[in-house]
């Protein structure tokens, strides 16, 4: 499988992106030809290699006319539409990342996606950022990509609408539910477009994946900062893992004061309102009192809905929360035909393994209830009946 890695140290921007992908390998020309497909004028990419606090990367400046032209999403979508040069999955990619930017744009200004203007992201260079980041991805042809925790910085920037505090309203829309990281730097290390990028195109948040890297690139931004170098890392590798790969939350707290039967309710309430699993392990505490640590695991956009309840349902002061990566073989539904019936399941695998078959609990239990047989007789059958080579 090949992955990607977007290390956005110091967040990202679209020119940023195209740089890295630029010094990992993708072609200036192949770039340069798919934008100008767009019919801007003269507009042209052109990188040269930079040193920032020591660090050599690939800074990009879109190069072109002067324009006054303010956009809607619909005349971009034509622009991409009518270039006889991208291909329909560039295309596609590109109108999705702009799309992310419309429903930010019209939620923060009360407007709707048809009506709402483009500015700095309907420039020609916010533009060929975009489309050429559409290029890129396709060129390189990544199977899932990863990236940090997102740093957004601090201050306040100057946008068409006025003075903004960072992240501008905008960015911080596009970027709900996505994993930021803590950043005292008083500038706009996340523009609006490295934003949409990231949300459209991302998998998965989190550090490094295992893997063996086959190419690095490093895309410059134009500001000097004085405690780091601003350079975003894209690394390009491969891995060997057949596994599906996530990453999810863990939340623990530690109870002694409550009973079982509000733990027990805590538990039902949490897996209904979506955690991927809860369970108890039988825990000492403090002053010898025997006690109870409550773990859940979720996914990351259902930490603070659980914390909530976590905290609304029992008497804890206090949660640990840290991210992990959670491993899955493939899976899927599966159903088997057997004397009782049609029994419910799911195939799991490895790839290039023959594939498991495990049956539902649920549709034993009814089947074994109607029968009136014992549950594990019915599972028993269930296995039996199931044909691997029928897979």
């Amino acid at each position: 499988m090949k992955i990607a890695y977007l290390d956005c140290h110091s967040g990202i921007a679209g020119d940023m992106t195209l740089a890295a992908m630029i010094d990992a390998g993708v072609p200036l020309d192949l770039l340069n030809a798919g934008i100008q497909s767009l019919g801007l004028p003269g507009v042209q990419l052109v990188t040269e290699e930079v040193h920032r606090k020591g660090f050599r990367a690939i800074h990009l400046q879109v190069q072109h006319e002067p324009e006054h032209v303010h956009r809607h999403l619909h005349h971009i979508d034509a622009m991409i539409d009518d270039s006889s040069v991208l291909t329909d999955s560039q295309k596609d990619l590109a109108k999705r990342i702009f799309m992310k930017v419309a429903v930010a744009e019209a939620k923060v200004h009360g407007s709707t996606i048809q009506k709402v203007h483009f500015h700095e992201v309907g420039a020609v260079d916010s533009i060929a950022d975009i489309v050429g980041a559409a290029i890129g991805w396709d060129y390189l042809g990544v199977d899932k990509i990863h990236c940090s925790a997102i740093p957004t910085g601090t201050g306040f920037v100057q946008i068409a609408h006025g003075k903004c505090s960072v992240p501008a309203p905008a960015t911080a829309e596009i970027l709900k539910g996505i994993p930021l990281a803590a950043c005292d730097i008083e500038f706009e290390l996340t523009t609006p477009t490295g934003a949409a990028i990231v949300a459209t195109v991302v998998d998965q948040y989190g550090p490094l994946p295992a893997m063996t890297i086959d190419a690095i690139g490093y895309g410059a931004g134009t500001k000097e900062l004085e405690s780091q170098g601003n350079i975003l890392r894209l690394i390009i590798g491969t891995t060997e893992d057949p596994m599906v790969s996530e990453q999810a939350w863990i939340l623990e707290t530690n109870l002694d004061d409550v009973t079982a039967e509000i733990i027990g309710h805590t538990t039902n309430v949490l897996l209904e309102k979506g955690a991927l699993d809860v369970y108890t392990t039988a825990i000492g505490m403090k002053k010898n009192r025997p006690g109870v640590k409550l773990t859940v695991l979720c996914s990351g956009s259902d930490v603070m809905k659980l914390e909530r309840i976590i905290f609304r349902e029992t008497s804890t002061l206090g949660i640990r929360r840290f991210p992990v990566s959670r491993h899955k073989l493939v899976r899927q539904a599966h159903e088997v035909n057997t004397q009782l019936g049609t029994i419910q399941g799911k195939l799991a695998w490895v790839e290039g393994s023959p594939p498991s078959f495990s049956p539902e609990y649920e549709s034993c239990r009814k089947v074994a209830e109607e029968k009136d047989l014992p549950i594990r007789e019915v599972y028993n059958i269930a296995n039996g009946a199931f044909d691997p080579d029928s897979i």
